[in-house]
């Protein structure tokens, strides 16, 4: 059992919440998304969230989530592509966890992303995907502590991260 939580990072798309999700089971670990707790709090979808309140309030809340998660015994944490963005959210990720990038080719986000889930993308369309990508790519990067490459399919990437999962944490 780890005795910090692991937070899942990296850009829209790339499996974080499904792979976070299998992984936990399969280590017996608890999971939770950042996105999904926020939306839960405020009874609606990110979609709708977004709509009702707007990215900056959905940014708060989601550095409260992280806070909030803090408090909980170790987990397996997803959290939204933006999160990074926020020095705050760093911050946190750093102090109480392993940092895991999950990094998944531009190309294959591309090809099966669905933009009207995406409620920072589904206006300016795959171009957008790409210059978000282009923008936070290198920040994943720094921020993490180990990359796994989600580039092999679904269930290599469920293979190495808990292999990750058991050994080294």
């Amino acid at each position: 059992m780890p005795d910090r939580h692991i937070f899942l990072i990296g850009m829209q798309g790339c499996g974080k919440s499904s792979l976070g999700k299998r992984v936990a089971r399969e280590t017996g670990l608890s999971f939770m998304d950042t996105d999904a707790m926020v939306a839960a709090s405020a009874g609606c979808t990110v979609n709708e969230f977004f709509e009702k309140y707007g990215e900056e309030t959905f940014r708060r809340a989601e550095t409260g989530a992280l806070s909030l998660l803090t408090r909980e015994h170790p987990m397996i944490i997803s959290t939204g592509g933006g999160t990074i963005m926020n020095p705050v959210n760093r911050h946190i990720m750093r102090a109480w966890g392993a940092i895991v990038l999950i990094d998944r080719p531009l190309e294959e986000i591309l090809s099966d992303i669905k933009l009207d889930r995406r409620p920072t993308l589904r206006d300016g369309g795959l171009a957008e995907v790409e210059r978000v990508y282009n923008e936070r790519i290198g920040i994943y990067r720094d921020l993490a502590d180990i990359t796994v490459r989600n580039d092999q399919g679904y269930h290599m990437a469920v293979y190495t991260l808990t292999r990750l999962i058991r050994e080294r944490f």
